[in-house]
């Protein structure tokens, strides 16, 4: 997904990628440096994400600098995640990789939206809303990802498109590495870091892309894709089986054993779950009968650009998003590859099956049809209705007639949030579809609703949400940025996946509710912060003098006020650390303190020295806290507040109160 397409084969790629940056970064490095332009400064941005403060040319001086100019929809751009990773793992000490995040989308342009992508792909190195598309502007980028080197002396290396660069970037950073390293040039000193996961809690489900419900065994199952993981549980919320370690890989065997990496739709046919296991790139068949998950179709490596199939696990193919059972085959929506495959379950075979593999929205012959992402299918008939989710769409494949036909949607750049008819309509990357009553439901992910499509009169209409990310249920709900929809007893079921949650709304009533999971533990909390090294999120708060009584016993009252609907995490501790200076005497003072299954507002006991003096208070809190309900994600905060006090014998004062507005992030 660019405005440009990238080269369509990894040969000519290649050589241009290694032409440009040796030409520029050759032998000759000291007269290369001459030429090289000035870095341009990382200015214009809204918001930094993984840093405790903004970073600037001049802070990276002595560093080998990538920047990945990225767009969280793009596909191209979550494949060169893994490449990234890899290189900040090898060169640790001496590559800064910042992500500069030139949105395409609307939705893509708010800070919060960004915040929760980062979470999701686990991105751990500083990244720039550039909603501006200031720094976009100022280094001439052209397409989503657009990777641009820097050298230690912040000068641009080179640049180019796309993705596949791991070999080459290895090479050109090792050198650039060794050729400044032997010019005492390097510096391995850290960059100060504030990663996004740490201000994040538990969850029972965590971004769950796609659901299936099954009326007939009165199932649901949820691919819980960042914890690695299917669920599976009753239609009401009970669960019965997980599937899947929890942990990223690939490997078959029995459900407590089997691997998978962010799985995303799903297909029932008898005993048999199939599985897009997207990052993947694999199909997994689930046998629910004697619980063994076995690989059918993929490698485990992406397949290249125009590739033309294969059979079983001997070829690869390219981040399959949602599958779809019917007369023995299976049809997939391969969101990487710009095409709808076809799987014959009985030679295993697979292949193209609509779309040339170029990206847009071309409509006609199954061949000639251009596509983009397709990320939804389901089927209705002979048709497969998909979510075409970057050209903002809503196509079919007509199976008898080989043919590829848009409902509404117009093209890459096309979008926003607009009911009516035919190229009236707008939706905004939607990635979700189901068939109801021979209507299309939709979920219209960055617009954070759910929509419906009429194939018979191509129309569109809003059926639930307002167009606000938010966590509403009742008449009046809000979602943010759903993926998934399945039906079953009339109600529609939705992988509400920013909120790490299933919601429910019942079809006759149009009410929305949250499904409770029951039997389903959250995964391991993540360490709660030590106070002695406040953690960078931190807010802290310089108060006014105190004046207590001298020889008295004295309460502390900490008053965390917590947004409506949510409460402290029963199941992690909240930690307390008080540091008073002389005159003032807490038990257990001048350490972190574990408050199991705290409750509010925290009362603490202590006492004053009966001479009269100033001193000062010091009291930090960190704390996790959840929905009541205790769905969807849970946060974590951290306060200080700090303020002198006066023992004056004039005061009858003994108490000392804190207060503290919770604000979501």
């Amino acid at each position: 997904m660019k405005p440009f397409p990238r080269s369509s084969l990894k040969l000519l790629r290649y050589l241009i990628f290694v032409t440009l940056f040796f030409y520029l970064a050759g032998i000759q490095v000291a007269s290369a440096q001459k030429s090289r332009p000035p870095a341009p400064e990382l200015a214009g941005g809204t918001a930094w994400f993984n840093v405790s403060e903004p970073l600037t040319i001049p802070d990276l001086k002595g560093k080998v600098v990538l920047l990945d100019f990225w767009t969280y929809c793009c596909i191209n751009c979550m494949h060169i995640i893994p490449d990234l990773k890899k290189l900040e793992t090898k060169y640790a000490k001496e590559l800064v990789v910042i992500g500069v995040h030139s949105g395409k989308f609307d939705n893509e342009h708010e800070s919060e939206n960004i915040r929760q992508a980062i979470l999701r792909y686990e991105i751990e190195h500083p990244v720039i809303n550039d909603s501006n598309y200031t720094i976009w502007q100022a280094y001439g980028a052209r397409a989503w990802p657009t990777l641009v080197l820097i050298d230690p002396e912040g000068n641009i290396v080179g640049s180019d498109t796309g993705e596949g660069h791991y070999e080459i970037l290895d090479k050109l950073i090792g050198k650039l590495v060794s050729d400044f390293r032997s010019k005492n040039l390097i510096n391995e000193k850290p960059i100060p870091l504030s990663l996004e996961k740490y201000k994040q809690g538990p969850s029972f489900l965590s971004y769950p892309g796609k659901v299936l419900a099954d009326e007939a065994s009165n199932r649901l199952f949820i691919a819980d894709s960042n914890h690695n993981r299917i669920v599976i549980t009753t239609l009401e919320g009970g669960v019965a089986d997980i599937v899947g370690n929890g942990q990223s890989g690939m490997q078959d065997g029995a459900f407590k054993e089997a691997g998978f990496n962010r799985p995303q739709g799903m297909s029932l046919n008898g005993d048999y779950l199939y599985v897009a296991d997207t990052e993947n790139h694999l199909i997994r068949r689930i046998d629910l009968k004697v619980k063994v998950v076995k690989t059918i179709a993929g490698t485990g490596k992406q397949a290249e650009f125009m590739a033309s199939g294969g059979m079983d696990i001997s070829s690869p193919i390219n981040s399959p998003w949602d599958l779809v059972f019917l007369e023995g085959k299976l049809y997939i929506a391969m969101a990487g590859a710009h095409q709808i495959w076809v799987i014959d379950l009985e030679t295993t075979v697979f292949q193209p099956f609509a779309g040339s593999g170029a990206e847009g929205r071309t409509d006609g012959f199954l061949d000639k049809s251009t596509l983009a992402q397709p990320s939804g299918i389901a089927v209705s008939g002979t048709r497969l209705y998909f979510a075409d989710s970057e050209v903002s769409s809503i196509r079919y494949v007509d199976i008898e007639k080989e043919e590829v036909k848009t409902v509404v949607g117009l093209d890459l750049f096309v979008f926003g949030d607009v009911d009516g008819k035919g190229d009236e309509v707008r939706l905004q990357h939607p990635l979700g579809v189901a068939n109801y009553n021979n209507l299309i439901y939709v979920a219209d992910t960055y617009n954070h609703k759910i929509k419906i499509v009429n194939p018979v009169d191509n129309t569109c209409i809003t059926f639930a949400g307002d167009g606000q990310p938010g966590f509403n249920d009742g008449k009046e709900p809000r979602f943010y940025e759903p993926g998934g929809l399945s039906f079953a007893n009339n109600k529609l079921y939705i992988a509400d996946t920013n909120n790490h949650a299933i919601r429910v709304i019942d079809m006759k009533t149009r009410e929305v509710n949250t499904l409770q999971t029951k039997g389903l533990e959250s995964v391991a909390l993540l360490n709660i912060p030590q106070l002695s090294t406040p953690p960078p999120f931190t807010k802290s708060f310089a108060l006014p003098l105190k004046i207590l009584k001298p020889d008295a016993d004295i309460q502390l009252s900490l008053n965390i006020n917590l947004p409506k609907g949510y409460h402290l995490n029963p199941d992690a501790p909240l930690i307390c650390r008080i540091d008073a200076g002389e005159g003032i005497y807490f038990e257990r003072g001048n350490q972190d303190i574990r408050i199991e299954k705290p409750e509010l507002p925290v009362k603490i006991s202590g006492k004053t020295t009966s001479e009269e003096k100033s001193t000062d208070l010091k009291v930090s809190v960190s704390f996790y806290y959840c929905r009541e309900d205790n769905q969807g994600a849970c946060f974590v905060d951290a306060v200080i507040w700090k303020l002198p006090i006066k023992l004056d014998k004039e005061s009858g004062n003994i108490a000392v109160t804190l207060d503290y507005d919770v604000k979501l992030p």
